[in-house]
């Protein structure tokens, strides 16, 4: 190439460059780059003055390639796959990847979500080290200010800046101990029955609280943990009841029986949550990837 300081080569003229060759008309390139005719002519003829070359040439009604253009094409291609590849930045390979994926998630999601996720790093990305750190009420300054990198939640703060995928569906129930008592037939058998009762660690109660309280109702609530690992211990061996997430049956309310609750109450969606610096990032890609193949292993 010749008296390359007269033009600066940037991606958006050697993508015209490329273009008009394939389509073997300035119009038709500028069809397909969406821009108009004249700006693709406008970037040829700087072209030709930067490369010494016309290029183009009038062939009939339309225009056909130089020589100088046909030889110059497969380089041109490959200098922008060069381009694009490192503005994508390095490849990701699980395998050698060496960091720590901080995930920010309460018992439930943690003990439905994670085991299986460990499981697939420690065959497929044995140096990628997973830290879990309690989410709370996630708030967006968790992901903002890199507490965390990803939130596993039912609740996703209010934040143009922030993405989310939905992971999977579930629906609450009641849970108790048939060595000690039967299901609650009706909404004044539940009503009537002492419960186990949850206040999270920020002073949180559960949605479920406020949907009975809309309606003039409470429960008796008999104890109250922190968190749903704080079910088991009180639940076995007793007749109070304990309402939490369905799936927990496959987990740490597994030995117990459930039934549906004995009233309308919609069901929730578990979220991923991240911040959208980390959208095209391949290593995040590819873990946020990794956890929607472990909801969809856990959905069927």
């Amino acid at each position: 190439m010749n008296n390359l300081d007269a033009f600066n080569l940037d991606t958006r003229a050697l993508t015209v460059f490329v273009t008009v060759l394939d389509e073997g008309s300035v119009s038709a390139a500028a069809v397909r780059l969406g821009v108009s005719q004249s700006a693709v002519s406008h970037t040829l003829d700087r072209l030709r003055q930067a490369l010494g070359d016309p290029l183009f040439v009038k062939s009939g009604r339309g225009i056909s390639p130089t020589r100088y253009a046909i030889q110059a094409g497969p380089h041109v291609r490959q200098i922008l796959d060069e381009l694009r590849a490192l503005s994508a930045g390095p490849p990701f390979v699980p395998a050698r990847a060496r960091f720590t994926f901080t995930v920010a998630a309460n018992d439930y999601q943690r003990d439905l979500f994670l085991p299986p996720l460990m499981a697939m790093l420690r065959e497929q990305a044995p140096g990628i080290r997973l830290h879990v750190m309690p989410s709370g009420i996630p708030s967006a300054d968790m992901l903002r200010n890199d507490i965390c990198d990803l939130i596993i939640s039912p609740h996703a703060p209010d934040a143009a800046d922030l993405m989310q995928r939905r992971l999977l569906e579930d629906r609450m129930a009641v849970f108790y101990d048939a060595g000690r008592r039967e299901a609650p037939a009706t909404l004044a058998d539940y009503l009537k029955s002492q419960h186990i009762g949850i206040l999270f660690g920020a002073g949180e109660r559960m949605a479920l609280e406020g949907s009975l309280a809309a309606q003039g109702l409470s429960r008796d609530i008999a104890v109250t943990v922190s968190n749903f690992s704080g079910l088991p211990g009180f639940l076995r061996g007793t007749d109070l009841l304990a309402t939490a997430p369905l799936r927990m049956q496959d987990h740490l309310l597994a030995g117990f029986a459930s039934a549906p609750l004995p009233f309308q109450y919609r069901p929730f969606q578990l979220l991923m949550l991240w911040h959208q610096r980390h959208q095209d990032d391949p290593a995040h890609r590819w873990l946020r990837q990794a956890l929607v193949k472990v909801a969809e292993s856990l959905a069927s």
